[in-house]
């Protein structure tokens, strides 16, 4: 009489690994095929096997020769000053506030660590307010600017549809002409 055997322990071990990685691979597939749907710009190192990166929208369109390396570095430059002018401050509200004191090990901030904070993130409102001057105010440019460079969304993600993406790619080029100063 013979006995039938089913797989061994390390057999199923393996067929159980190689069925997550299927799994898993899957959900990686999905979840980029749905932010590109979305119009994020998401890019693999090794196309189709990753790993996997979102883009800036400023590096998605400095990639495909939309914006010139003066655009791009405009727009970092102003991405970088609205998403510091955007931090809120980090001074703590009690009554009784003793300057490194409460909040347990690594909580702790001097004084001097939080006035230069609150001095960065000044200069930084600073900037930014120079920035949207150079754009005259003019709420479409500041909007782009705010929406590609600080946000860093993709035009397609910021506008929501393609035809308004083509619109607001076009007038973030002219804000980002104004910011370089190739609009004088």
């Amino acid at each position: 009489m013979r006995t039938v055997r089913g797989p061994s322990q390390p057999g199923l071990r393996r067929l159980a690994r190689q069925a997550l990685a299927r799994a898993v691979s899957a959900g990686v597939a999905e979840t980029v095929a749905l932010s590109r749907a979305r119009g994020e710009a998401i890019e693999a190192e090794d196309p189709g096997r990753g790993p996997y990166r979102r883009q800036t929208g400023l590096d998605w369109l400095a990639g495909r020769g939309r914006i010139g390396t003066a655009g791009h570095a405009a727009g970092e430059a102003y991405g970088q000053a609205w998403r510091r002018a955007r931090l809120e401050p980090s001074i703590p509200s009690s009554l009784d506030m003793q300057p490194g004191s409460g909040g347990g090990a690594g909580r702790t901030a001097s004084l001097s660590r939080i006035l230069a904070h609150g001095e960065g993130t000044a200069m930084a409102q600073q900037r930014l307010a120079a920035l949207r001057a150079r754009l005259s105010h003019q709420p479409d440019l500041v909007a782009a600017c705010d929406a590609i460079c600080g946000e860093e969304k993709t035009p397609r993600e910021a506008a929501g549809g393609e035809r308004e993406a083509g619109r607001l790619e076009a007038v973030l080029k002219v804000a980002l002409d104004l910011l370089t100063g190739a609009g004088r």
